[in-house]
């Protein structure tokens, strides 16, 4: 099976939703996410993915020392305005520099959760096929 784990700093936000959706759209790659200093899951992404009919029971803020990174196949930074950790060894990467919404403004949070939950579903399903294929 493959494996992608979704990196940020805080596990918080952008990271989770990408876990969540990517297990949604490809059940048959395991998805990770992980932070350098991970804090708790942000209220606004069991919202916004409840709001798109998607699954967020489990979601916790993992650090990278959680994940079995023997076992990850790609990772995706998700870091823009904020230093994504750097992982050892030589794991393919790809980087999505996408804001972190849970910085927004408290009366533009849920638009900007949403933004990020509407674009990383317009970029996973190509990156998870990718993978699969490249696994099968």
């Amino acid at each position: 099976m493959a494996s992608i784990l979704f990196l940020c700093v805080a596990n918080s936000a952008r990271s989770q939703l990408a876990e969540a959706i990517a297990r949604t759209l490809v059940p048959a790659v395991e998805a990770w996410s992980a932070g350098s200093h991970p804090t708790h899951v942000q209220p606004q992404v069991h919202a916004v993915l409840s709001e798109a009919g998607m699954d967020s029971h489990g979601l916790r803020s993992k650090g990278i020392y959680e994940i079995p990174l023997d076992e990850i196949d790609l990772v995706v930074s998700l870091c823009a305005e904020e230093r994504c950790p750097i992982l050892p060894g030589r794991i393919p990467r790809e980087a999505w520099p996408l804001p972190d919404p849970a910085s927004a403004p408290d009366d533009e949070a849920l638009e900007a959760f949403r933004a990020t939950r509407d674009e990383l579903i317009r970029r996973l399903p190509p990156l998870l096929q990718q993978l699969q294929e490249g696994m099968a």
